[in-house]
């Protein structure tokens, strides 16, 4: 909500003496509304009726205060869009999906699309925020017309005022809307599409927007998963507006280079977008000031079928050389993986003496119950016989806790498994689990995707206890710790069973060059810092030969 209270006086601004900081003292987005406005956001057109609204609502500004922001500007910075981030709670930011890109990133990806010399006539940045693609990309291609599509309206008069300071209103506009359903006028040359679309996750999105995914996708011949976030939903909008020449760079959380939801921006990739590169940047170099997150930038050219396409890492969050260098794959390679962001990699250096975990030792994920609310034991689990009872790991903070060895399971929680086989129960014992069943039917229980897809509904199917149990999400590195309660695990954990039997010593002395070996960057981070290991991740983990060691060293 704009704020146009009395806190914007002239009496403040009189208070001001360093005129250099003068943003910092913006208190509301409606003093932010009145700034724009002075330093000339109507010149660029387009104007939309929400706008309209907050310009007249706004109050004036003394001049002194706009030529501070100017000089700003003028000099390379977004003093507007800082602003604006700073006014607005991360929480807000979230809701909406706004993360303003640094602007050396921007220029990496604006750069690279210059190089590759096919001149645009015009620009268009999908969310356009404070209008940083389209500033920079407005002095890197002078002749290029310059289109912004925003749905905030405070953020579109920000953009306008940027665009209009930098001298491009001439040739500049800015739409407010919706950036999936607005027609793109056909126009002779080629588009560049370059941005940051939105990361808002599906649970804030509204059921027309998944039905508009749904939809697009089929006509293109695709599936489209309702558990994708926006950003998604904007490589998908690219891929139906472009035409045959355009081409583009845009810079998102790299999630959808491994999640089944991202199996649409794969395949989009690799057909309808010609996916030409793809620079994972390391959540180590803070991308973006307030997200951690593995970012992923994707350049691409409609039209165009590489027969091979580069991928790299990047620790530069400014990432110059990871956009033009890399490894040069087959595209066949990326047809053929469900999980892109292993290829990024580089492969392990040998080190002698030194082997990978998955040799030794085989990672497993725990089972999923279905339903923890049935299947981890409370009031509802009543009298069943002990048998069935199996005191396990249901959360990861149980494993962070225990340190480097599990011993007691008085702390945990039972998770109940009963055989397939209910004619193995004697008679009490078999009345008291139906009983139980009972209570769980109608609890839905027996409906789930998971019960329904067991062998029998009732039973969750616990693996054998494993003698080191690692937690594979958080934002940390994972914690790896020795078994020695036997307890279970569902699918919040890992459990990690030798390929072959390993002494006890070995097993202890195991878990301990995990703890001092992993790293978390050998995960993928997700916007919000987490970190994920899955297992053929967690299997790739570098640890000295534990089968070469002496007893001594393992006493």
């Amino acid at each position: 909500m704009v704020n146009n209270g009395p806190s914007f006086a002239q009496a403040l601004w009189s208070e001001i003496e360093d005129t250099d900081d003068m943003h910092a003292q913006l208190e509301s987005e409606g003093q932010l509304v009145s700034v724009a406005l002075r330093l000339g956001a109507r010149r660029v057109g387009r104007w939309s009726r929400e706008e309209t609204s907050l310009a007249e609502a706004a109050e004036g500004v003394p001049s002194r205060v706009a030529e501070a922001l100017r000089r700003e500007i003028l000099a390379g910075g977004d003093p507007l869009g800082e602003t604006l981030c700073r006014l607005r709670s991360p929480e807000t930011r979230r809701r909406t999906g706004t993360t303003y890109t640094p602007v050396p990133v921007v220029e990496a990806m604006v750069t690279w699309a210059a190089n590759l010399a096919m001149n645009p006539c015009r620009v268009i940045e999908p969310g356009t925020g404070s209008a940083r693609f389209l500033a920079t990309a407005g002095r890197v291609f002078p002749g290029a017309q310059l289109l912004g599509i925003e749905a905030d309206p405070v953020s579109a008069l920000l953009g306008r005022a940027n665009l209009a300071v930098l001298g491009y209103s001439e040739r500049a506009e800015i739409i407010m809307g919706d950036y999936r359903r607005i027609a793109i006028p056909i126009v002779e040359g080629p588009t560049l599409y370059v941005g940051n679309p939105p990361y808002v996750r599906h649970h804030d999105l509204g059921t027309e927007g998944k039905s508009w995914l749904s939809a697009q996708a089929k006509r293109l011949g695709f599936h489209a998963s309702q558990l994708s976030g926006l950003h998604v939903h904007f490589f998908l909008a690219t891929a139906v507006k472009a035409h045959k020449g355009d081409f583009g760079a845009f810079i998102t959380s790299a999630e959808w280079l491994d999640v089944n939801y991202g199996r649409l921006v794969r395949e989009l990739f690799l057909n309808n977008l010609g996916g030409q590169g793809i620079t994972v940047v390391e959540p180590t170099s803070r991308t973006f000031s307030d997200a951690t997150t593995t970012a992923a930038i994707t350049q691409f050219v409609i039209g165009s079928i590489p027969e091979k396409i580069r991928i790299s890492r990047s620790k530069d969050a400014a990432c110059k050389e990871g956009l033009v260098r890399g490894k040069w794959l087959p595209r066949s390679r990326f047809a053929a993986e469900n999980r892109w962001s292993i290829l990024s990699r580089a492969p392990r250096l040998a080190k002698e003496g030194y082997v990978e975990l998955g040799e030794i030792c085989r990672v497993h994920r725990g089972q999923v119950t279905g339903a923890n609310r049935v299947w981890i034991a409370g009031k509802h689990s009543g009298l069943l016989p002990k048998s069935v009872l199996f005191a396990s790991i249901t959360r990861a903070k149980e494993l962070f806790m225990a340190g480097n060895v599990l011993k007691d399971i008085s702390c945990l929680r039972d998770v109940i498994d009963i055989p397939a086989d209910l004619s193995v129960f004697e008679k009490q014992e078999r009345l008291a689990v139906e009983t139980f069943l009972a209570r769980a039917t109608a609890m839905g229980a027996n409906k789930g995707y998971v019960a329904t897809n067991r062998k029998a509904w009732w039973s969750v199917g616990l693996g054998p206890a494993a003698p080191i149990l690692a937690t594979y999400m958080a934002r940390r590195k994972p914690a790896f710790v020795r078994n020695l309660a036997g307890a279970r695990h569902i699918n919040i954990a890992h459990g990690i069973y030798p390929r072959e039997a390993l002494l006890p010593p070995v097993l202890d002395w195991l878990a301990q060059s995990l703890s001092a070996a992993v790293c978390i960057t050998d995960g993928r981070t997700y916007s919000g810092g987490l970190t994920k290991f899955e297992p053929k991740e967690m299997e790739r983990i570098l640890i000295p030969n534990p089968l070469q060691m002496v007893p001594e060293q393992v006493a």
